[in-house]
C-alpha cells in the first residue's frame, strides 16, 4: 500500500472513532507527519486521550498515558539510575518517557522540575541520568493536555517551554450531531459490538516515508516568502498597522517559521496535493502562533485573542 492512501484510511479510521472533533484528527495526523508534539486543550471528556491510543493502537509503536501531578518527580518520567545490591552496581531503569507514542496528561499540573524534564526530552530527544546519556526512539510524538478550568493550584507553562510544541489546538464541544453518534458508537462498544474494522498496522518504515514525501513537497518561492511575512508582522507589527502593534508585545520565534513550513505541508499532502499554497498555510496559522504570540496588556483588557491577533495579521499581510 503507497502511503497516501494508508494515511487517507487512518484519517477516516481515527474520524470513525473519535466523533465530532476533526480538527483534533488532522493536528494529530499533522504532528505525526510534521514530527512533532501537540499541546492540546479543552474541556474534560472530548476523547484527548482516546484519540492518541486510538492511534497507538493502528501504528506501529507502544502508547503509555503519564497522569501530572504535584507530587510527579523528573525521575518519575525519565528513568533513574538503580543500585543492584547483587552487583554493586548501578542500572538505568528507563521511565515511561521511552515509549514512542506519551500522552501528558493535564501538564500544567505538575510542578516545574518536571515540566522541564518533559520539555527537554522532547526537544533534545535524548535524556540524561548522570554521566550518561540515552536517545529516545526515532519515533517520539508527545500529545500534552490542559484543562482549561480549575486553574487553582496549577503550574502555568513559560512561554519558553510553550514554545517547544509544534501546534497548539482548542478543542471544543461536539455538535447535537455528533452527540448523538458519540451515544451509538459508545452503546456498541459497551455491547462489544463491531464498529468500523480497523485498518491494517502502519509500519515505521511506511511512516517515515510519508514523512520524506511531505519534506519533498513542493512549495513555490513566493508561499515562502509569504510564511516568513507573516511571521515578520508578528514581531514587527508597527510596519503593518498601528492598532496591531498596540496588541503585541513579543512575536513569534523562528520555531513558529519552521512550524509553518513543515505544517502547512503536512496539511497539503493530507489533502491530497502535490504543492503548498497560501491556503495551507492559514489553515495551521492559529495553532502554530497561539502559544507563542504574547499579547499586551490593551489587547488583554480589549477582550482580544490571541486567535484575533492572528486574523488580524492574516488580513494585513498580502497573499503571495
Amino acid at each position: 500500500m503507497d502511503t497516501s492512501n494508508a494515511f487517507q484510511q487512518l484519517e477516516a479510521f481515527l474520524d470513525s472513532q473519535i466523533i465530532g472533533q476533526a480538527k483534533l484528527v488532522n493536528r494529530l495526523m499533522i504532528a505525526l507527519l510534521a514530527d512533532g508534539h501537540l499541546l492540546v486543550e479543552g474541556p474534560p471528556g472530548l476523547a484527548k486521550t482516546k484519540a492518541i491510543k486510538t492511534l497507538a493502537d493502528v501504528i506501529e509503536g507502544d502508547f503509555h498515558r503519564i497522569q501530572f501531578t504535584p507530587d510527579l518527580l523528573p525521575g518519575d518520567i525519565t528513568g533513574t539510575d538503580i543500585y543492584r545490591p547483587e552487583t554493586g552496581e548501578f542500572t538505568f531503569e528507563a521511565g515511561p518517557i521511552f515509549h514512542p507514542l506519551i500522552l501528558a496528561d493535564e501538564i500544567n499540573r505538575a510542578p516545574a522540575k518536571v515540566q522541564a524534564a518533559l520539555l527537554e526530552a522532547m526537544g533534545e530527544r535524548q535524556v540524561s541520568i548522570g554521566k550518561r546519556t540515552y536517545q529516545l526512539p526515532e519515533l517520539f510524538l508527545v500529545m500534552a493536555t490542559q484543562n482549561p478550568f480549575e486553574q487553582e493550584g496549577t503550574y502555568p507553562l513559560p512561554e519558553a517551554q510553550l514554545d517547544r510544541f509544534l501546534l497548539h489546538v482548542n478543542v471544543n464541544y461536539p455538535s447535537a450531531e455528533a452527540e448523538l453518534k458519540i451515544l451509538q458508537l459508545v452503546r456498541k462498544e459497551f455491547k462489544k459490538e463491531q464498529t468500523v474494522n480497523a485498518p491494517e498496522q502502519m509500519s515505521q518504515e511506511l511512516l517515515f516515508k510519508a514523512r520524506q514525501e511531505v519534506l519533498n513537497l513542493h512549495m513555490d518561492p513566493a508561499v515562502e516568502q509569504y510564511i516568513v511575512q507573516l511571521v515578520i508582522a508578528s514581531r514587527q507589527p508597527e510596519a503593518y498597522d498601528k492598532q496591531l502593534a498596540s496588541w503585541i508585545d513579543y512575536g513569534v520565534s523562528p520555531r513558529a517559521t519552521i512550524a509553518l513550513d513543515r505544517c502547512a505541508r503536512a496539511h497539503a499532502w493530507l489533502a491530497g496535493k502535490d504543492y503548498v499554497s497560501p491556503d495551507d498555510v492559514q489553515a495551521v496559522v492559529h495553532d502554530v502562533m497561539r502559544h507563542r504570540l504574547l499579547l499586551s496588556f490593551e489587547a488583554e483588557a480589549s477582550g482580544l485573542s490571541k486567535d484575533d491577533i492572528t486574523d488580524r495579521i492574516i488580513e494585513l499581510v498580502p497573499v503571495a
